[in-house]
């Protein structure tokens, strides 16, 4: 068995470089003869050799780096009718997706050795179609308030409760709040109206929160779509304070939280609506987004899957008082 590990040589302050020659010899003593690429600034670099190992055979392709170079692996492979097996080993900010997998996320080497507990899980690929181009990602969509600012303030989007956190203190960036007129069509029915943001979840995972999408399945074939309607930014961040208080925002007026296979978004009155794929831009509504059931098998720490949410307490705590001082009028 042959093993091609694809890594971001600037990732989590290069520790993967590091570490790789012991990561190299950790896939050796798994059977698999591995050999490794360093990715480069030329766009898709990623991408273009995962394609290029799946084609010549390999069978276990491993992404080593942050999300973003997860997902260009991930779009290197998915559309090929035969996939090898992917393994993760974080090394960037928040690294959603090994949190997912249940993966050491601060430490490559023992995240590398998961390998040895021979788990998989086949995980559910989201798919846009889009002018006659395809694209994919693996954790979530973002459209509408959240994402814009997403590019104003990158390296806070890092983490969720950090940027969420910018904007309970008020800044200049709460004009920048502005509801997008959208039609979106589900399996189930459709909305149109004012909409301040739009989630399509596959994992549970969302900047480092689990109780975004309480009840995520990995592998069903159905995204989690979330539908927040237009709000403020107080009756915004009230949602999620429910998020983060056991999930409770699936019954807020203001939501629609549906399980769907396919979702079309088209914009209404020329708005602009961008769409954020596992944290970086990926272009513009009108797309047509599908689920496509166990895509690519994963190396997984199933036997942990079961753990709680990570995020503390005392952030959480802190995070509700703070937006329960709000007027969510």
């Amino acid at each position: 068995m042959r093993a091609r590990i694809i890594y971001n040589p600037t990732s989590g302050r290069e520790a993967i470089k590091r570490e790789m020659l012991a990561i190299l010899h950790t896939y050796e003593l798994a059977g698999y003869e591995t050999s490794a690429f360093a990715t480069t600034p030329e766009p898709m670099s990623a991408a273009k050799e995962a394609k290029r190992a799946a084609i010549a055979g390999f069978d276990l392709i491993v992404a080593a780096g942050g999300d973003g170079t997860i997902n260009e692996v991930v779009n290197g492979l998915a559309p090929l009718p035969k996939r090898p097996m992917m393994a993760v080993i974080p090394a960037g900010t928040t690294n959603d997706y090994a949190r997912a997998l249940k993966l050491p996320r601060d430490e490559p080497l023992e995240a590398a050795k998961i390998i040895f507990q021979r788990e998989t899980i086949k995980m559910d690929i989201g798919k846009i179609d889009q002018a006659g181009m395809s694209k994919y990602f693996m954790n979530i969509a973002a459209l509408g308030t959240i994402s814009e600012v997403t590019y104003a303030v990158p390296s806070l989007m890092k983490s969720l409760y950090g940027y969420l956190a910018y904007l309970v203190k008020g800044t200049e960036l709460i004009t920048r709040i502005k509801p997008v007129n959208a039609k979106v069509t589900y399996d189930t029915g459709e909305y149109s109206g004012k909409i301040s943001m739009i989630f399509l979840a596959l994992t549970n995972s969302v900047g480092g929160f689990e109780t975004i999408v309480p009840d995520a399945k990995l592998d069903d074939g159905k995204f989690t779509l979330l539908i927040i309607k237009e709000s403020n930014l107080a009756q915004i961040l009230q949602i999620v304070a429910q998020m983060l208080n056991g999930g409770k925002h699936v019954d807020n007026q203001q939501m629609i939280y549906k399980k769907t296979n396919k979702v079309e978004i088209i914009p209404l009155d020329q708005d602009q609506l961008k769409v954020n794929l596992d944290g970086e831009y990926g272009g513009d509504a009108p797309m047509v987004f599908t689920d496509l059931q166990q895509h690519i098998e994963f190396v997984a720490n199933r036997s942990g899957m079961q753990e709680a949410a990570t995020i503390s307490d005392t952030t959480k705590e802190k995070f509700v008082a703070d937006v329960e001082k709000l007027d969510v009028k």
